[in-house]
């Protein structure tokens, strides 16, 4: 036992120690762009800290492999099974020193780490080779040896020397054969939290390139890699010839003019976003839910405006994400935050605001982890990231983070602290399973679902004390609150999730900045989360070109239709006049309501959108 014990712990702070030395010749590599920058000292080396668990994580996968060397040493005495172990040891240095050099230069053009996408372009080597000289290209090739070798010395000569110690006995062997798996297994989900470790977990800072030296390349390649395995070569949504779909894709968001209606006073008001968590239409009266479940949410519709035919594009909260903040509608198969490469393609709203004077945050009480979501929200460009963590010790928490009704409490005065004018978003988590929220049981009507139900309950309380206290406050009256869901939920009704039903959210906007008018009335056209963006750019008097795939809801002239992806299936595509739910692979209707003179030319349309919306996603 002690030779395995013993020999994992040598093996786990190597493994610590190489990680960092990388880190180490990577910031090195790029001072200047940290010196000019103005980045402190203390924060480049907080870089190594925040880097600490998901290198730990790594590190515990590559100790499986030891781990079954030693038992067999542990077991046989042969010495070449410590051999092996060694020369294990040597292929994953060298492709680690072969990954850090390639991201050496990488950094420099693309500002990402490497990926399956940069993997792709070396299909063709001699290209590569071509287009650098060749003394670069050696000594770039002497630099990934230097990096692997040396560490590999120490490696065989101070860490894989089990063979000069005495192995146990056999039965002191069992108890590692049963313990120390639990204890890797652990290790490398990131602990016993509900969300395993993610490559956000290492994202800590406003700038970067930090961000990227923290997070562990070789964890970021293999995630890379996974997340891409199902995504062919080429777009598998391909039914159109491609010029033909675009042109269509066109049609969809051409305006003839632009006729924006206001809705707010002053120009630059404040913006709150309360996302709310699996809020489906169902549980508001006004949208055909049943009464009760949501009284507060009803009761503050008389101050706003309530959008009827309002639809989420994906089923996850990081669809959302890059829905509301990069007007990217919900992909099939994947999600853009699992996709730290693509990043930099993206428009980002928050980055669009800031040039306009607005402070930008984002608070939630649980973990961002979920997802890679606090990765995406980091390249975005946010001032202030909060989660729950980051949220005072004393709040009451469930399982997944800090209750709704303290989260809602803390923000109406914390905003106070917050420059004008701001954009906040305020994510909360109550109404996500598994509904551990401090509240008793209040509904009992629901045969299916009493549990998400009364959650929802549970938030909409925590809304209308929100709003009670938030009007108490010399922000309010220059305030614009938009209250929407992240995406539905299965719910009483068991709507199909390939539906329309299925999809459908709330979406109120209110407020002290919203004009007089529009307090009490109901926008009835269809739309979706995915039109939030150009929306308030539009009504911010901001250019919104850059978001192809967001429509501004409020012009006369813009064309009304949502859509929904069925990942790998198919679509839902719906205009004023109907809509359908199709299924490419099975090529039929799951459902429709359209005229039958129009069926051919929705889902032409539907074809059109998820192909270009696809095509697009690769091309990043």
């Amino acid at each position: 036992m002690k030779v395995v014990v013993f020999g994992l712990l040598k093996r786990l702070m190597f493994w610590l120690v190489f990680f960092a030395l990388l880190r180490m010749v990577f910031l090195a590599y790029y001072r200047e762009t940290i010196l000019l920058d103005e980045i402190s000292f203390t924060e480049v080396l907080s870089t190594f800290w925040n880097a600490l668990a998901l290198d730990l994580s790594t590190a515990c996968y590559l100790l499986i492999i030891s781990y079954f060397f030693l038992m067999m040493y542990q077991f046989t005495h042969l010495k070449i099974i410590i051999k092996a172990d060694r020369i294990f040891a040597l292929f994953i240095m060298l492709i680690y020193a072969l990954i850090s050099t390639a991201e050496l230069g990488l950094y420099a053009e693309w500002k990402t780490k490497l990926s399956y996408k940069a993997l792709s372009y070396l299909n063709n080597p001699s290209e590569v080779f071509n287009s650098i000289s060749t003394m670069l290209f050696f000594a770039l090739i002497v630099f990934w040896l230097i990096q692997a070798l040396l560490p590999n010395i120490f490696y065989r000569r101070f860490v894989a020397n089990e063979i000069t110690l005495k192995p146990t006995s056999s039965g002191s062997a069992w108890w590692t054969l049963l313990f120390v798996p639990g204890f890797l297994f652990v290790g490398l989900r990131g602990g016993l939290s509900e969300i395993p470790i993610t490559t956000s977990t290492s994202y800590f800072s406003k700038h970067q390139i930090l961000n990227l030296a923290a997070v562990n390349s070789g964890n970021n390649m293999m995630a890379s890699i996974l997340n891409s395995y199902y995504i062919e070569k080429n777009n598998p949504f391909i039914t159109l010839p491609d010029q033909e779909a675009r042109d269509i894709v066109a049609e969809l968001h051409r305006v003839e003019g632009d006729s924006t209606v206001k809705l707010i006073d002053p120009d630059r008001p404040n913006i709150v976003i309360l996302l709310l968590e699996s809020w489906s239409a169902d549980l508001v009266e006004s949208l055909g839910g049943e009464p009760g479940i949501t009284p507060n949410f009803r009761e503050l519709e008389k101050e706003g405006l309530l959008f009827t035919r309002f639809y989420a594009s994906g089923n996850r909260s990081q669809q959302a994400m890059g829905s509301l903040f990069s007007g990217l509608p919900g992909l099939p198969i994947t999600t853009i935050t699992d996709h730290p490469e693509k990043y930099p393609a993206l428009p980002s709203f928050i980055k669009d605001i800031k040039k306009e004077g607005y402070y930008t945050s984002f608070y939630f009480g649980g973990q961002l982890n979920y997802g890679n979501i606090r990765s995406y929200l980091m390249s975005t460009g946010f001032d202030e990231i909060t989660e729950g963590k980051d949220l005072p010790s004393s709040f009451d928490r469930g399982k997944l983070g800090v209750h709704d009704e303290y989260l809602f409490r803390y923000m109406a005065t914390k905003l106070n602290d917050q420059p004008q004018p701001f954009f906040t978003t305020i994510f909360t988590l109550s109404s996500h399973s598994p509904y551990d929220m401090p509240m008793e049981e209040v509904i009992h009507w629901p045969m299916a679902e009493k549990a998400f139900v009364n959650s929802a309950h549970y938030t909409d309380k925590a809304l209308g004390e929100f709003f009670n206290l938030s009007k108490q406050q010399p922000w309010y009256n220059n305030t614009l609150f938009l209250v929407m869901a992240d995406h539905s939920h299965r719910t009483y009704r068991n709507h199909p999730l390939g539906s329309f039903e299925h999809h459908k959210i709330p979406l109120l906007i209110l407020g002290g900045a919203l004009k007089p008018e529009f307090k009490n009335q109901v926008y009835s056209q269809v739309s979706g989360n995915t039109d939030i963006t150009a929306t308030l750019l539009s009504q911010l008097n901001m250019d919104h070109s850059a978001y192809i795939w967001s429509k501004d809801l409020l012009n006369d002239y813009y064309k009304p239709f949502a859509f929904f992806e069925l990942n790998e299936e198919g679509f839902g595509f719906q205009r004023s006049d109907g809509y359908v739910v199709w299924d490419q692979k099975a090529h039929q209707f799951l459902q429709k309501d359209i005229p039958p003179d129009q069926e051919k030319e929705i889902v032409k349309e539907g074809d059109a959108y998820l192909q270009v919306l696809f095509e697009d996603f690769l091309a990043y």
